[in-house]
Order: structure tokens, then C-alpha cells, then sequence
């Protein structure tokens, strides 16, 4: 019987943005909020973010599978991550970058753009929700928890199933929509995909991998065979760089 899956899906997360970077300056300088201005969907690529995506498009050239699909994120560093890896021969030039709203960054509601001490001094209240109902269940006001992407990840992965069986798909997003899409895939606990976020960050253009058993169950199942691998910016001396999803928005 034919699989309903991909026969290999990529993960990818994003290059590092002009976001990721004013984050890291803000914690630095103690500041209350961000300094970025306009809409979190619109924030670009940083240069380092762009090398990145150029080195994961040469590493993918170089030899071994190549995607048959890009699906990307609708946020503007998602997709110009898709388009860098596609012109630097991480696959054929003329497969068009899909982009789907269901893969976007979580939704921060009212605490977009504000770092830690100042989700402290402005929302002490929501910092206390977080405390008390974990990452996973906390939804702040206008935002999403993690179960709330993990609802249209759902949808998404349908999708997937329906249209790109047996093909090979790479998918370029955000951090949290790496780890939830392993959540549903691997069917995992909240405990066990919160172990796995504990043990470190998602990186930049980092590569997650799983492959096609058609041995396992009717339609066969996907198999992680390798996670956050960083062997695409290392090889090209870009720098490896990753960014934590704390309580407020990361830009990432």
C-alpha cells in the first residue's frame, strides 16, 4: 500500500534575523523592550542569517537528497532562508517556495517585543501564568501556546500527507515549530518535548531529518534520523547561532 508521508521531511529553522540580534542587544543593555520596529512577520534575515542559509544551500548541493518541496513559513526571514538555500543549489531552481500561514512563529499576543524584565515590569501577572502553567499551556492575552501551534502544525501535516506523499519536503520555520512538529510526528508528551527544548536551542539553518520506514504500521511512519544538526554552517565557517524562546516574543 502506497505511504501517505513524505519519503524524507526536513526541518529547518530559519537563518538568524535582524530579531534575534536586537534581542540579544536589548538583554544586554537591560532593556524593557526591543528596539525593532514594524510587524514581527516582516523582520529580515541579519548578514550572519543570510551566510547561513547560503552555507545550508551549498551543504545540501554538495551531494545526498535534495528537497522536491520548500514549504515556508509566511514570515519574511523564513522564506528568504528558502529562497538563499534554493539559489546557493540546495535544490533545483525552478521548484517555487510554497508558503503557508500555518507554519508561522508563535503568536505572542501582548508581549511582542518585550524582554524578559520587561514582561516582569509591565505584566507581572502573565509572567506568573507562565510560572504556574509551564510553556506548553500558557497562552498569553492575543498569543498562542505551544498547544495552539501544535492545533494548525496538525492541519498542516494533513496537508502534507495529502499532496507530497513519497516526495522529499523540506520545511522552513521557526523554533518552536521545529519542536512542535516533532512533537506530533514522534508523538511525544509535553514532558518529553519540553526535556528535549531544555537540552538546547534550536540553531539557525540547523537541519532536522526524518526518513520514511515503510515497514512500520499501514502506511509506514517517519523516523527522526537526525536533530539540530549544524554540520551545514561548520563546514562553511559560518557562525552557529541559536536563540531560547523565553517568556516574551524572541523574534526567532
Amino acid at each position: 500500500m502506497a505511504s501517505r508521508w513524505p519519503s524524507i521531511l526536513w526541518l529547518v529553522r530559519h537563518g538568524q534575523s535582524a530579531g534575534n540580534v536586537a534581542r540579544d542587544a536589548a538583554h544586554e543593555q537591560g532593556l524593557v523592550r526591543i528596539t525593532l520596529t514594524g510587524r514581527d512577520v516582516d523582520v529580515p534575515l541579519s548578514p550572519l542569517g543570510e551566510d547561513q542559509a547560503r552555507a545550508l544551500g551549498a551543504w545540501f548541493a554538495a551531494g545526498g537528497d535534495q528537497p522536491d518541496v520548500l514549504l515556508s513559513s509566511s514570515y519574511v526571514r523564513a522564506q528568504q532562508t528558502a529562497a538563499l538555500f534554493r539559489d546557493a543549489g540546495g535544490c533545483a531552481a525552478d521548484i517555487p517556495i510554497c508558503v503557508d500561514e500555518r507554519l508561522r512563529e508563535k503568536e505572542f499576543g501582548i508581549l511582542d517585543g518585550l524582554t524578559t524584565p520587561g514582561v516582569a515590569a509591565t505584566y507581572p501577572d502573565q509572567a506568573e501564568f507562565r510560572r504556574i502553567l509551564g510553556k506548553f499551556y500558557h497562552r498569553p492575552p492575543g498569543g498562542e501556546s505551544w498547544a495552539d501551534v501544535i492545533l494548525r502544525l496538525r492541519s498542516l501535516l494533513d496537508t502534507v500527507s495529502l499532496h507530497h506523499a513519497e516526495q522529499r519536503v523540506m520545511i522552513v520555520a521557526h523554533q518552536v515549530v521545529v519542536l512542535c512538529l516533532r512533537y506530533v510526528i514522534e508523538s511525544l508528551s509535553e514532558a518529553e518535548i519540553l526535556a528535549i527544548d531544555a537540552e538546547a536551542d534550536v540553531a539557525n539553518c540547523s537541519v532536522t531529518e526524518y526518513r520514511l520506514d515503510p515497514r512500520e504500521g499501514a502506511f509506514g511512519k517517519l523516523v527522526l534520523s537526525r536533530y539540530n544538526v549544524t554540520a551545514p554552517m561548520e563546514e562553511a565557517g559560518a557562525a552557529v547561532t541559536s536563540a531560547p524562546e523565553p517568556i516574551q516574543a524572541v523574534r526567532g
